[in-house]
């Protein structure tokens, strides 16, 4: 391959991941359902979470799955047609997902689609995120707290499987789940964090 050409390859994998990441499933599901713009229920986030606030735990599985689905989906389309940048498909979906161009650059929080990521990268390590997230989610009612955690574990399992290739990247990523819950994060240190299935105040 000629190097005026060795940028195709990456660029495609990043814009096709970009593209799958950025459908936003949340908010087309809670409109086709009659629910409303889900960007002005609850949190406004287009997340499962918020999605449960309309009351339709059906939309918010499946807006949970589909979210999860698209992170894996970057990932293996991406590898299969570039082989090599299966990463880059990931980090793609991530970015769509998070600031999705159709809505403004403001997308949900990253924890689905990082979970689909982490498992079509890894799969031991998307079975423990998957434990921390619905472990901690079961246990204490906490949506953001679950979902953080999940991702802070991505990184460390990785690399305690052995697969270093893929801390730095996931690491990145997980930082960047911090960020866009940094308003949870001031609501967790003072104790207003509402868990799910009581109201917001």
């Amino acid at each position: 391959m000629q190097s005026d050409t060795l940028w195709l390859g990456p660029t495609a994998a990043l814009l096709l991941g970009y593209l799958l990441g950025s459908i936003p499933f949340g908010v087309l599901l809670t409109r086709m359902a009659g629910a409303g713009d889900l960007r002005q229920i609850g949190s406004g986030n287009i997340g499962a979470t918020n999605v449960l606030r309309t009351g339709r735990k059906g939309l918010a599985a499946a807006t949970l799955l589909l979210d999860l689905a698209k992170g894996a989906a970057a990932v293996l389309l991406a590898e299969k047609l570039f082989p090599g940048m299966a990463m880059l498909g990931g980090i793609g979906a991530f970015i769509g997902h998070c600031y999705p161009v159709w809505l403004k650059f403001r997308g949900g929080k990253g924890v689905a689609t990082l979970m689909g990521i982490v498992v079509a990268l890894h799969w031991p390590s998307g079975l423990v995120y998957a434990a921390v997230w619905l472990g901690l989610l079961a246990i204490l009612r906490i949506s953001s707290l679950a979902g953080i955690s999940a991702a802070i574990s991505a990184p460390v399992s990785v690399a305690f499987f052995g697969r270093i290739d893929l801390v730095l990247m996931l690491l990145a990523l997980a930082l960047i789940v911090l960020w866009k819950h940094r308003d949870n994060i001031d609501r967790l240190l003072s104790g207003t964090e509402p868990r799910i299935g009581r109201k917001r105040e």
